[in-house]
């Protein structure tokens, strides 16, 4: 996928994120997935705030993260996510961070399901067509 399909998020590693190695540790990757999908989804018009004042959750049903190189205390990490695939009831979204030098240090993809208060699955591409097309690759 080429970088003008892909969103950017960028985060400065914490120093409360690294170890005693002075390492980023390994959960925070993860934060940084979720912090990134959450802007990308508010900058297509669909917060999470919206979604459930419709009813609609978005549960995490599945992560996969593959670590290339670490990154430390101050470091940028630029955080590309994109949607890899949605037919209308599982999400998947692709992740790729980067440190501003251009090192790979993650490739990573979260799926996501859609349910409704009640716990019931949303079919998004029937129940909500705007935001089925809102994520639409």
């Amino acid at each position: 996928m080429n970088s003008e399909n892909k969103h950017l998020y960028t985060h400065t590693v914490q120093y409360y994120e690294t170890d005693r190695m002075q390492v980023t540790h390994h959960s925070n990757y993860i934060r940084w997935m979720e912090e990134a999908r959450v802007a990308f989804l508010h900058d297509i018009g669909w917060d999470y705030e919206k979604l459930e004042e419709k009813g609609v959750f978005s549960p995490v049903i599945r992560v996969d993260v593959s670590y290339k190189n670490s990154t430390t205390f101050a470091d940028v990490v630029e955080v590309y996510t994109w949607v890899k695939e949605f037919r209308g009831v599982k999400l998947v979204i692709g992740y790729e961070m980067k440190k501003q030098d251009g090192t790979l240090v993650c490739e990573a993809v979260s799926e996501h399901c859609f349910l409704n208060s009640e716990g019931k699955p949303v079919r998004v591409n029937r129940e909500m067509p705007e935001f089925y097309e809102a994520l639409q690759p």
